[in-house]
């Protein structure tokens, strides 16, 4: 049977779900910028979004396309500029959670938006991290946007772009990390999470429609699956909002399918 959703919906939909009222939302551009405003319209209108480029608390009337776009500064509380937008990661009484996407990620969460192969001499060479080094080390909690596939989910990364729990336990914490940590990887199959001892990534949920051993055969490492669920899939009405009110020009959801 097909689905009534797209991978990003359900993408989307699923990280906004983390969410609570309350929450201060770091958001890049893309995925990550979708996810945000969905938490705010469907989960936790309470929640506060910011931008790395200054607008803080946006009424997000309209999705903006990237954090340049002017709508990131419509009917903000304040429209500073980079510190004063970063100041909110530090911020030890504010629970911020930081929306990211990557190239690479690792069994600890560490992950890869810079390049790949040697730095030196790469295959590829991303436009970098932007800000995403900064929201990994300092924000409460990280949300990973990956596509599942083995070449992304790999044992080492080629580069660390931004660090999760560097080598599992309390490896992050020792390395001088007062807090935070990867709390979930989103990808188009499932959810990962992390053990609570060891931080090592284990699949939490899958997606209607797929199976634990699919996402097993599309990730890199050991991946233990002894904990996982089926996803709630989206209702009628989280579809609704998503399509007609958070992105209904589908800027970041792209055409319908013909």
């Amino acid at each position: 049977m097909a689905r009534a959703y797209t991978d990003k919906e359900m993408m989307a939909l699923t990280a906004g779900r983390f969410v609570s009222n309350g929450d201060v939302l770091f958001a890049g551009t893309g995925l990550s910028m979708l996810a945000a405003t969905v938490a705010k319209r469907i989960h936790a209108p309470q929640a506060v979004v910011f931008f790395e480029t200054g607008g803080i608390d946006p009424a997000l009337a309209e999705l903006p396309l990237a954090v340049a776009d002017p709508r990131v500064m419509t009917g903000t509380c304040m429209n500073s500029g980079l510190i004063d937008a970063f100041s909110l990661l530090v911020h030890r009484r504010l629970r911020t959670i930081a929306f990211l996407g990557a190239a690479q990620i690792d069994p600890y969460g560490n992950i890869n938006s810079t390049c790949l192969g040697d730095y030196r001499r790469p295959r590829v060479r991303f436009p970098g991290c932007g800000g995403a080094c900064d929201a990994a080390s300092q924000a409460f909690g990280v949300i990973i946007f990956m596509q599942q596939e083995k070449k992304r989910f790999v044992e080492k990364v080629d580069y660390l772009s931004s660090v999760g729990w560097l080598r599992g336990g309390d490896s992050r914490q020792r390395a001088g990390y007062a807090r935070g940590g990867p709390m979930a990887v989103v990808t188009n199959l499932g959810v990962m999470k992390f053990e609570e001892e060891s931080k090592r990534m284990y699949l939490s949920e899958y997606y209607p429609g797929v199976t634990a051993a699919q996402v097993v055969g599309d990730t890199g490492f050991e991946l233990d699956v002894s904990r996982a669920k089926e996803s709630v899939p989206p209702s009628a009405e989280e579809l609704r909002i998503l399509r007609q009110d958070v992105d209904p020009q589908r800027l970041i959801l792209g055409p319908v399918a013909a």
